[in-house]
C-alpha cells in the first residue's frame, strides 16, 4: 500500500537545509540583542534592547531608509507598466521575433547582477548621464520589470481569450473591457510581482553599487558599516528588521498566488 508520508532520511536532509540556509539570519538576530558592539561572541556576553534606541537616533539610517524605499516604490511602478505591457503583447499576440523579445525581457535577471551593473553603468557614462536617485531607479527597474512579466505573463496564459472576444461582442470598447475583464482576472499576478520586485529592489547591492553614485541606499550603508564597523550591533538591528520587513511581500506574494492554477474561463 503506498504512502503519502515522506522518507525519515528526506525529512532530515529537508531539514538540514533548510538550518543550513536560515540559522546564520537567527544568528544575526541574536546579534541584534548583545551588549558587545565590536565583535561577534558566542555565546553572547549579554542581552541589551539599547541598540534599537541607537538605531532609532541614528539620522543615516533614516536617510538610507527614506531613499531605498522612494527607489524601490518608483521602480516597482515602472515594473508593473512596462511588465504588464509585454506580457500582454507576448502572450496575446503573435508576431515574428516574439520569443526573442520574451528572451530579451528576462535576460537583466538572469545575467549576473555585475554584469548589469558595469553595463548601465557604461550606458549612462556614454550618455554623460550624472548618477543619482534616477540612475538607481532605472537599474533596479531593469530587473523588477522581469518579476512583474513573469507573473503577469502566466496570467494572462491561463486567462481565456474569449472572455475579450465576449467583451467586446456586447459592445464594452477596449478600456472598458480592460478595467471588467482582464485586469479582476491578472490582479493578484500583478500585486504579487509587484510585491517581489519592492522587495528585490529593496534589498539590491550589485546594481546599486554601480549606479548610485555617492548616495546610500540600506543594504548598501549596512556594506559600510560592515566594512568600517563602528556599533556592529546597529548593523544587525537594521539587518533584522530588513529581514523582518522584506518578508511580508515574500509572503503576500505567496498567498496571492497560490491557488491560482484555475481563473477565469481557462480551457474554455
Amino acid at each position: 500500500m503506498r504512502s503519502d508520508r515522506a522518507p525519515l532520511g528526506l525529512k532530515i536532509a529537508a531539514g538540514a537545509g533548510l538550518a543550513f540556509m536560515h540559522l546564520p539570519i537567527v544568528l544575526i538576530f541574536v546579534y541584534a540583542f548583545t551588549t558587545e558592539d565590536k565583535s561577534y561572541q558566542w555565546p553572547p556576553p549579554g542581552l541589551t534592547l539599547k541598540w534599537f534606541g541607537v538605531t532609532w537616533n541614528r539620522p543615516d539610517v533614516w536617510e538610507a531608509l527614506s531613499l531605498s524605499l522612494r527607489v524601490a516604490a518608483i521602480s516597482t511602478a515602472i515594473a508593473l507598466v512596462l511588465g504588464t505591457l509585454c506580457a500582454a503583447a507576448v502572450s496575446r499576440t503573435k508576431f515574428f521575433g516574439r520569443e526573442a523579445i520574451s528572451l530579451m525581457v528576462i535576460l537583466p535577471i538572469a545575467l549576473p547582477g555585475i554584469i548589469t551593473g558595469i553595463s548601465l553603468r557604461s550606458a549612462f557614462n556614454l550618455a554623460d548621464i550624472p548618477f543619482s536617485f534616477w540612475t538607481i531607479v532605472l537599474g533596479h527597474a531593469t530587473f523588477c520589470v522581469v518579476v512583474v512579466y513573469n507573473n503577469a505573463v502566466a496570467r494572462f496564459r491561463r486567462t481565456s481569450g474569449s472572455l475579450v472576444e465576449a467583451s467586446m461582442d456586447l459592445g464594452a470598447d477596449g478600456f472598458q473591457t480592460f478595467r471588467h475583464v482582464i485586469l479582476p482576472n491578472i490582479a493578484t499576478a500583478l500585486l504579487a510581482g509587484g510585491m517581489l520586485a519592492f522587495a528585490l529592489s529593496f534589498d539590491e547591492v550589485i546594481v546599486t553599487t554601480f549606479t548610485a553614485g555617492q548616495q546610500q541606499t540600506l543594504p548598501i550603508w549596512m556594506l559600510e558599516e560592515l566594512v568600517r564597523p563602528r556599533e556592529r550591533p546597529v548593523t544587525n538591528v537594521v539587518a533584522m528588521m530588513v529581514a523582518l520587513v522584506t518578508l511580508l511581500p515574500i509572503l503576500g506574494a505567496y498567498y496571492l498566488t497560490r491557488g491560482t492554477d484555475t481563473v477565469a474561463g481557462q480551457g474554455k
